[in-house]
C-alpha cells in the first residue's frame, strides 16, 4: 500500500461505550493479584485500569494469523507482519468512576512510514478521548509501531541501560496464566501472549510476551505507591524492548520533583524494557 493510501485513513475515528462495572474490576483486580478497589460509586478506577473496557469486539471471521483484528477496518491495512506498542500518553483531567458509563472516541492521528536499522517501520498514532455520564474525563495517545519481521542472522539490537539509580525497586515474575487472563479481560486475542508455539516458532521470542498496557499499569502503581494521598494526573510511556513470561523482570522508580516520578522496567538482565514518567496530583 502507498503513503498516499496510508494517510487517507488519518482522521477515521470511531465511537465505544462501555460502563465501569463491578464484575469487569473483579477479574481485573484478580489478574493483577491486587485487592479490590471500592465499589462507591464516588470512587474512582484505579490507574491503568481503563485498559480492560470498551474492547475490539471483533467476529472470528475477521482475525488475522497473528490473532489481531484484520487491519483495514479502523486501522489501515499495514502489511508488515509485527505489530506492538510503542508510546502512550495519558492525561487524566478527572478519573472515571465506578458504575460510570463512558464514551471513548478513537481517532487516527498520523500515519508515519520510516526506515529503521531492520527494516520499514510504520507508526500510526492514535488519539482516544474519554468522556463519562458523571463528568470523567481522560484524553490519551498511543503509537502502534509495524515492522518487517527480522532475519534469521540479524544482530539483536543494542540494549539500552537504566537511566537512573531508582529509590526503590521490586522483582515480578508472569505467569503463562497471568498473561492469559490479561488477554481476556482486555479482550486481546494476540497470540504473542499466550500461544508459545506461536511466540517462538513465527515471532522468534524465547516466551509469552507480557502486555505493554499491562506493564504500563504495574507503573502506575508504583508510582501511585509513592505519592498515597495523590492521584494520578498523567503519565507518558515508551516501550523499548519485551518482556517474557520465562524470565523475572524489575520496577523501579525514582523520585524526580514535587509529585513527579520516573519509572521503569527491566529484564532480567536488567535491560531496559519500558520507560514512563508520572505526575500525581
Amino acid at each position: 500500500m502507498t503513503e498516499v493510501d496510508l494517510q487517507g485513513w488519518i482522521g477515521q475515528s470511531r465511537v465505544t461505550r462501555d460502563t465501569i462495572d463491578a464484575n469487569q474490576l473483579a477479574k481485573i483486580a484478580a489478574t493483577l493479584d491486587c485487592p479490590m478497589p471500592s465499589l462507591d460509586e464516588a470512587a474512582c478506577l484505579p490507574p491503568g485500569w481503563h485498559w480492560a473496557f470498551f474492547p475490539d469486539i471483533t467476529p472470528l471471521s475477521g482475525i488475522g494469523r497473528d490473532g489481531h483484528q484484520a487491519l483495514g477496518e479502523f486501522l489501515p491495512p499495514i502489511t508488515l507482519p509485527r505489530r506492538m506498542w510503542a508510546s502512550g500518553d495519558l492525561k487524566i483531567a478527572r478519573p472515571l468512576s465506578i458504575g460510570e458509563t463512558v464514551d471513548k472516541t478513537s481517532t487516527i492521528l498520523s500515519v508515519e512510514e520510516k526506515q529503521g536499522r531492520t527494516g520499514k517501520l510504520v507508526f500510526v498514532r492514535v488519539g482516544h478521548e474519554f468522556a463519562g455520564n458523571r463528568g470523567g474525563n481522560m484524553r490519551e495517545e498511543h503509537q502502534i509501531v509495524y515492522r518487517e519481521a527480522p532475519a534469521p542472522d540479524a544482530a539483536p539490537p543494542k540494549p539500552m541501560l537504566p537511566p537512573d539509580e531508582p529509590d526503590k525497586s521490586i522483582t515480578l515474575t508472569a505467569s503463562p496464566v497471568q498473561l492469559f487472563r490479561y488477554s481476556a479481560i482486555t479482550f486481546n486475542s494476540h497470540r504473542i501472549h499466550y500461544d508459545v508455539d506461536f511466540c517462538r516458532d513465527e515471532e522468534g521470542y524465547d516466551g509469552l510476551i507480557i502486555h505493554g498496557p499491562l506493564t504500563a499499569t504495574l507503573l502506575m502503581d508504583l508510582a501511585g505507591r509513592q505519592a498515597p494521598d495523590k492521584r494520578l494526573k498523567t503519565f507518558t510511556f515508551r516501550a523499548l524492548s519485551p518482556l517474557t513470561h520465562i524470565h523475572e523482570f524489575s520496577l523501579h522508580v525514582r523520585k524526580t520533583g514535587d509529585d513527579a516520578f520516573s519509572v521503569w522496567a527491566c529484564n532480567h538482565r536488567g535491560k531496559l524494557a519500558m520507560t514512563a514518567d508520572a505526575v500525581m496530583a
